[in-house]
């Protein structure tokens, strides 16, 4: 995924932004499974060790459950070495620049 294709913050959805935000402060999350283990299994991202990254929600208004956006992010929890977007569940991922 060298040559990925990447999103500004600025262009992430509201509730993208704010996520990002919260990781990097640390949160708190406000769901259960955010900050749990991404296993990669899909082979988009980078190959990492399992436990290199972590899944965060991103809201989905209008959805009853934590719907198909997320933020998964690599190294250490508040300084990641990188964080991608993925508005489809992990069919396709946006590199996060700044």
């Amino acid at each position: 995924m060298g040559g990925a294709a990447t999103v500004l913050v600025t262009q992430l959805p509201r509730q993208g932004q704010e996520t990002y935000e919260l990781i990097r402060r640390g949160g708190p999350f406000p769901y259960e499974k955010d900050g749990a283990v991404f296993g990669n299994r899909e082979r988009l991202l980078p190959i990492k060790t399992r436990g290199y990254y972590r899944e965060y929600t991103v809201k989905t208004p209008g959805s009853r459950d934590r719907g198909a956006r997320r933020i998964v992010c690599g190294g250490p929890q508040k300084t990641p070495h990188a964080c991608y977007y993925t508005a489809d569940h992990y069919a396709s991922f946006l590199k996060i620049v700044e």
